[in-house]
């Protein structure tokens, strides 16, 4: 969906997907605006080594550092990812700790802060 293939030889897709009604495959579209706007969230999860940054990684890129904002982004994308109760007193803790299923949610929960679209 966010054309990570791309630069892979020898694939190839059939098809199209549309998003707001423009190809993802149309000539000039910049990848990198639509990987802003289209989240992924792999089978095997790979977060970063703490629980807090792998929910705020996305806004650190993107220039927020502000360590109120940061922590209200944590608590609600952690409480959307039905995750919140399980970590809030461990969000400095290593996340490979955390159970398969709990990583899988961790990294749904760092997809919240950019607030890809839905499909």
């Amino acid at each position: 969906m966010n054309r990570m293939n791309d630069l892979i030889d020898g694939i190839r897709h059939e098809g199209d997907i549309l998003l707001d009604g423009n190809s993802l495959y149309a000539p000039g579209v910049e990848v990198v605006s639509l990987r802003k706007r289209v989240g992924m969230v792999f089978q095997k999860s790979n977060p970063f080594p703490s629980i807090y940054e792998n929910v705020i990684f996305s806004l650190r890129v993107a220039g927020r550092n502000k360590r109120g904002e940061l922590d209200e982004v944590v608590e609600r994308s952690l409480r959307g990812a039905a995750l919140w109760d399980e970590v809030k007193d461990r969000l400095d803790e290593s996340a490979y700790g955390l159970s398969g299923g709990q990583m899988q949610r961790l990294c749904i929960a760092g997809q919240s802060p950019t607030a890809p679209e839905s499909c």
